[in-house]
């Protein structure tokens, strides 16, 4: 019987650690008002080289798609 609350005992260990990140992130997000890292920049804001190749690929086979 020894070894079934050994065993409770260790899997309530292992449950911790492994939902610890899950808990610190609902607590810093609670924390910040709904902000979990801070002040970060909406995704698709910033300019780069592989958007513009994308959007212009992009326009290319829609203006392709509009002469046939």
């Amino acid at each position: 019987m020894g070894g079934v609350f050994e065993m409770f005992f260790i899997m309530l260990l292992v449950a911790g650690l492994a939902f610890a990140p899950l808990g610190y992130f609902i607590y810093m997000y609670t924390k910040k008002g709904g902000e979990p890292f801070g002040e970060t920049e909406p995704h698709g804001d910033s300019e780069s080289m592989v958007l513009d190749l994308a959007e212009s690929l992009i326009n290319a086979v829609k203006g392709d798609k509009n002469k046939s």
